[in-house]
C-alpha cells in the first residue's frame, strides 16, 4: 500500500466519527417513542434521555483538544473509540433510563471529541498535496 493510499485509508477511518454522529441521530429517531413507552417517561425525561448524546457532543467538542494536545491525537482517538464501544454496549444493555442517558452522554463525548481530534490527526498524517481533501473528508 502506498503512503498516499495509507493516508486516505487512515483519514477515512478517522472521519467515521462524523458518520457515527449522523447514524446515531437517525437510529434514535426510530426508537425514541418506544423508549418513552417502555420506561413510561415524562416528556421532559424523554427529551433529556434522547438529547443527552447532544449534550455530550458539545462538551466533547469543547474539551476534546485537551487530551489530544497532552497525550497525542492517535492515543486520543483510541480512547474515543473506547467511548464509542462503552456507549454502544451500555445503551444496548441499559437497565433504566438513567443508565441509558449516561451511556448516550458518553457516546456524545466521543462524537464531540472525534469531531475535533480526527481532523487534527488527519492533517498531521496527510501528505501536503492532499491535506485539504483528506481533512474535508
Amino acid at each position: 500500500m502506498s503512503s498516499k493510499q495509507y493516508a486516505f485509508f487512515i483519514s477515512l477511518t478517522a472521519a467515521l466519527g462524523g458518520f457515527l454522529f449522523g447514524f446515531d441521530t437517525a437510529v434514535i429517531s426510530g426508537a425514541e417513542r418506544a423508549i418513552q413507552e417502555v420506561w413510561q417517561l415524562s416528556d421532559w425525561m424523554h427529551g433529556l434521555a434522547i438529547a443527552s448524546a447532544l449534550y455530550g457532543t458539545v462538551i466533547g467538542a469543547l474539551f476534546g483538544g485537551i487530551p489530544a494536545d497532552k497525550w497525542g491525537r492517535q492515543k486520543s482517538l483510541l480512547w474515543i473509540g473506547l467511548f464509542y464501544l462503552i456507549s454502544a454496549v451500555g445503551s444496548g444493555l441499559a437497565w433504566d433510563v438513567t443508565s441509558f442517558t449516561v451511556f448516550r452522554f458518553i457516546g456524545g463525548l466521543g462524537v464531540g471529541a472525534s469531531s475535533v481530534v480526527a481532523p487534527m490527526y488527519i492533517s498531521e498524517i496527510a501528505p501536503a498535496k492532499n491535506r485539504g481533501l483528506l481533512v474535508a473528508l
